[in-house]
């Protein structure tokens, strides 16, 4: 999820688990969800904010530890203050589109060019 704040900032993540650098918030469907409210709980797991105007940037075809993976990748807005949640995430920050920490995964890269790509487009459901 690429949420960013009201200043346009956008929300990065460092993972407790990930040395590979910042990220960006999510994980994974429950049974029964779609992918847009998964990509929604994520976030408020994560960092405790709370997705507005959920809306699809595309789709990624990835490799993830030698087998197939296919993103779905969502931006929103929030208003919230991102706190981490201790245990998958050790820190929680905005930061200005033009100033983004390094470093940064290879997956967070191509989600943001993707965003940085992709028009403004309806909210997902």
């Amino acid at each position: 999820m690429i949420a960013c704040d009201l200043e346009g900032r956008i929300l990065m993540v460092r993972l407790s688990y990930a040395r590979a650098g910042w990220s960006l918030p999510g994980g994974g469907a429950h049974r029964g969800e779609s992918m847009a409210q998964a990509a929604a709980r994520e976030l408020v797991e994560e960092t405790g904010c709370t997705a507005i105007g959920v809306r699809t940037v595309g789709i990624l075809q990835e490799v993830i530890s030698g087998s197939p993976h296919t993103a779905h990748v969502f931006a929103c807005v929030t208003e919230d203050h991102p706190r981490a949640d201790g245990r998958e995430v050790v820190e929680a920050r905005f930061f200005p589109p033009h100033s983004l920490p390094h470093p940064m995964t290879a997956r967070t890269e191509a989600r943001l060019a993707l965003w940085r790509d992709a028009p403004a487009g309806p909210t997902a459901g």
